[in-house]
């Protein structure tokens, strides 16, 4: 874990390394084949990060796109992705934890307070999630029986409404206390593989103090991420990646980008003018 992060500050010198969500487990026309990348397909190699949602391990959802039996091919492709030297990030859609809803379930605003109530139904149905993903993290070991290290990015997007964690569902007060809830839980359960990576929705034009919003302070963040799903405006992803860049280095912080794209094919330059370009110089861990 030391030697990736690490290594997120030594790659912002030369480049930054290129993701994509579910790389190994599915692609455009094919499911659980191993070996299979779209990115494969059409680089002709694999991708230097693959990201995950490993909300499935935490709270036994059936749901489409992330059942239950996913989770035997999420374990096999973390592994072959560890084993090919390929960074793992990880993203976590839960379920609310009180309503029985999904991720988007934003229906009540005391979902993060019963967590954080010791002793009720919800805050001990989420103690067990944790033990789900520290049981995770510590299964997670590669052919040479080294433990697999993850870029965990928990309650992301935390600033839009979307979400049963996000700006109407939570006080500020509370969204730190849940984030601080969870970074301490895996530590007193012995888990030291993660890097924490908060990661905003930076949609339109930000200032700096946007990416400060509901900081869960300085020892609880690890990297500095932005979901960012601008269409095709290079000018506003410039502005949010410089915004990015003074904030991380103020931080003293590794940044990048953790999410981006566009929906469907809508110009033929879109990675070289859109992503690319902007992306030049910027001192960005990864995309």
């Amino acid at each position: 874990t030391r030697a990736l992060y690490s290594n997120l500050w030594a790659i912002r010198e030369k480049g930054w390394i290129f993701g994509h969500q579910n790389d190994l487990l599915n692609g455009r026309k094919w499911q659980f084949t191993e070996g299979g990348s779209d990115t494969k397909d059409v680089c002709g190699d694999y991708p230097g990060i693959y990201a995950v949602d490993v909300a499935s391990f935490m709270d036994g959802r059936e749901v489409p796109l992330q059942t239950l039996s996913e989770n035997p091919h999420k374990l096999r492709t973390i592994k072959e992705a560890y084993d090919r030297g390929m960074v793992v990030m990880a993203c976590m859609h839960l379920n609310n934890p009180l309503t029985g809803g999904d991720s988007w379930d934003n229906s009540s605003y005391q979902v993060a307070a019963e967590i954080l109530k010791e002793g009720s139904a919800t805050n001990l149905k989420f103690n067990g999630w944790l033990d789900n993903l520290a049981a995770l993290a510590k299964d997670l070991k590669g052919s040479d029986g080294v433990q697999i290290p993850l870029i965990l990015r928990p309650f992301h997007e935390h600033g839009h409404e979307w979400s049963w964690w996000g700006s109407t569902c939570t006080t500020a007060a509370e969204y730190v206390a849940l984030w601080q809830f969870l970074v301490d839980g895996m530590k007193e359960r012995g888990v030291h593989s993660f890097i924490y990576a908060i990661s905003p929705a930076m949609n339109g034009k930000q200032t700096e103090s946007d990416f400060l919003y509901r900081w869960p302070g300085d020892d609880y963040v690890d990297f500095m991420g932005m979901d960012c799903y601008l269409g095709i405006n290079n000018t506003t992803f410039l502005n949010n990646l410089k915004c990015l860049k003074n904030v991380a280095e103020g931080k003293k912080k590794p940044c990048g980008v953790t999410e981006i794209g566009v929906e469907g094919f809508q110009v033929a330059d879109y990675w070289t003018t859109n992503i690319a370009a902007p992306m030049a110089g910027r001192k960005m861990s990864n995309l």
